[in-house]
């Protein structure tokens, strides 16, 4: 099996030893026996029963994001039972349920933060960057950014929400799509496939491009009125559109697919490099070109709100976490469609 052995050990964590491609022999990630963490004064500890796989874990495994600390645990969509609290702990108690999301912590006192947009926090940091991720048995988290979570669904599908949807929620904000306007999704997969429903649950309409039959495929099965490759040309002009895979030459493709005052948000953390734009076809006629830089725990809070409603369908590959390694190697090689999940060994 690995690393982690046949008994399941609880106290060590996956880390990046060597950054660079994954599925390889001797690939990025190493298992690392270590002590159970203390939590700190405004800490808990969470025992954690699952951790979605985000793209953003490859691109730290692979080097494309630049690991912050040496030895960095990815995971920032974790799910588990608080098992500790620091002395300054008011939010949680032993035996919660909490979620471990990206972001992990901010200043609290520059402009962003005082302005109501904590997410552009100079000061910010995050889990699985900067502090150890959920790719472990146990991990801390600044209570005050950990949110707590029912206790009825299963943690595979709740550890999602904490990342894939939250970011795709300030995504389709930062759109601006209007009421029933027609949303174009530029890739399909952990992140999209919840925005698609959540969208269409508000009575959008949806055109989906990405390069995978199956995950057309889903597109379809879960309300999209048109799902095309990655480059075909939408049905009609769209009036919002996000990109959510990670290439830059899917931007102009994007933006030429607006209608007039169309808006293009890019959500994710890398992206690779952008051709140039032509003025006219792409710009002109007050078309919008939006990043999207995390999220404030206000969007976590909404989203998870908005979701207890709606109740989007996650499709989960599980991979248990000694596996971690596979499933990583399963995104990095588009064999993933919905969304990885490890769970507990």
């Amino acid at each position: 099996m690995g690393a982690t052995g046949s008994s399941g050990v609880r106290d060590g964590a996956w880390v990046v030893a060597r950054p660079g491609p994954v599925g390889g022999g001797d690939g990025p990630l190493e298992w690392e026996r270590r002590p159970r963490p203390v939590p700190g004064a405004k800490d808990v500890l969470v025992e954690v029963e699952a951790c979605g796989v985000c793209r953003t874990d490859l691109h730290l495994a692979e080097g494309d994001l630049p690991p912050r600390v040496p030895r960095c645990t990815p995971g920032h969509e974790v799910v588990g039972r608080v098992t500790a609290v620091g002395p300054g702990v008011t939010e949680f108690a032993v035996g919660d349920r909490a979620g471990v999301a990206w972001l992990a912590g901010v200043c609290g006192h520059c402009r962003y933060c005082l302005g109501g947009r904590e997410n552009l926090c100079p000061a910010s940091t995050y889990t699985g960057w900067d502090r150890p991720g959920g790719y472990a048995g146990f991990v801390t988290a600044d209570a005050r950014f950990a949110y707590p979570l029912p206790d009825g669904p299963p943690a595979e599908e709740l550890a999602p929400l904490l990342c894939a949807g939250i970011i795709g929620h300030r995504a389709l904000a930062r759109a601006d799509l209007p009421p029933g306007g027609l949303l174009g999704l530029y890739g399909f997969g952990a992140s999209a496939h919840l925005t698609a429903q959540m969208a269409l649950a508000r009575g959008a309409r949806l055109a989906v491009f990405t390069r995978g039959a199956a995950a057309r495929d889903l597109a379809r099965e879960l309300g999209a009125g048109f799902a095309g490759d990655s480059f075909d040309p939408p049905p009609e002009p769209l009036d919002a559109a996000i990109l959510f895979a990670p290439a830059g030459e899917l931007v102009p493709v994007a933006l030429a697919a607006l209608d007039r005052g169309g808006t293009l948000a890019v959500a994710g953390i890398h992206l690779t490099d952008v051709p140039a734009l032509d003025y006219r076809r792409h710009l002109f006629q007050e078309r919008t070109l939006r990043s999207v830089t995390a999220n404030t725990r206000a969007d976590g809070r909404d989203f998870l709100a908005a979701a207890a409603r709606v109740r989007p369908s996650v499709h989960l590959n599980r991979y248990p976490l000694r596996d971690a390694p596979t499933a990583l190697a399963d995104l990095a090689a588009d064999r993933v469609t919905g969304v990885a999940v490890l769970l507990a060994d």
